[in-house]
């Protein structure tokens, strides 16, 4: 970008103290603040799951965003849109809710550990959920950050669905990778599942079956820049980002450390 990014959208898997403190939800509880501290604009979204308890965090329905339905496959999902704010750092966060999708108590896997075999339709929604949102809101971000798994799909939706959107006609997406990468393949069908309107089951350039490796390559594939945001990253990943005709940023332990990784972000988004 030419100029200092004024408006960031970060779309996270995980952010505390909504959900218990790790690599990821604290990167998405301590980076929209960084950024917010460096006078810039910012949105932040999760999905609302079941495990968030609603009365402790004060979480509450925002009825002029929500009652939309969403279709996937052949059924329309209501869209309830809850938001909350972590006053310690004045930052409000917005959940994509649906009592299908979100209500189990459980995050990614049951309480045997395995994947819910729903998780790229909650992808899905998640991705199609945001944008949504913001477009009801008429907040045009500069930046699009991605965080965590879940928010994959989002790369491809803007560039092919919403890229002539007034509102994402100027967005850059930047995507991070973690060591979050599911290690189980989704469901049959996943691909044909996610196209809808004019982006076809043939324009979506993943495998009848589809591994988290392979959707993490689809996403990076769509970005207009790449962050690694941990030590856990497999090589795989790695290689195939740094082969990409995009800005790389590499992971940096003692930025993380000691927190001034948010410069570094914030320098990163100044040339995409």
């Amino acid at each position: 970008m030419a100029e200092s990014a004024k408006k960031v959208l970060f779309v996270n898997s995980e952010i505390f103290p909504y959900v218990p403190e790790n690599e990821i939800s604290q990167l998405g509880r301590n980076l929209p603040h960084g950024i917010q501290e460096l006078r810039h604009e910012i949105r932040s979204f999760m999905p609302r799951y079941g495990c968030i308890n609603e009365r402790k965090n004060q979480l509450h329905e925002v009825i002029r965003l929500s009652g939309m339905n969403i279709i996937i496959g052949d059924v329309d999902r209501p869209l309830v849109i809850k938001v909350a704010s972590i006053a310690a750092a004045r930052l409000q966060v917005y959940f994509i809710d649906n009592e299908d999708y979100f209500k189990r108590k459980f995050i990614y896997t049951d309480a045997g550990g395995q994947y819910f075999a729903d998780n790229g339709e909650r992808a899905i929604f998640f991705a199609r959920g945001v944008l949504e949102t913001v477009k009801k809101l008429r907040w045009a971000p500069d930046i699009i950050h991605c965080n965590g798994w879940i928010s994959q799909l989002l790369p491809v939706y803007l560039k092919k669905i919403y890229k002539d959107d007034p509102i994402f006609s100027n967005s850059k997406i930047v995507l991070s990778l973690y060591g979050d990468t599911p290690r189980q393949s989704f469901s049959p069908g996943f691909r044909e599942t996610i196209a809808f309107g004019q982006l076809k089951p043939e324009d979506i350039a993943l495998p009848d079956e589809v591994t988290g490796i392979e959707l993490a390559k689809f996403a990076a594939g769509y970005a207009d820049g790449v962050i690694i945001g941990s030590e856990q990253v497999g090589q795989e990943l790695c290689d195939f980002a740094l082969g990409l005709p995009v800005p790389v940023l590499p992971y940096d332990a003692k930025a993380h450390a000691d927190g001034s990784y948010v410069e570094q972000y914030n320098s990163f988004y100044e040339k995409i």
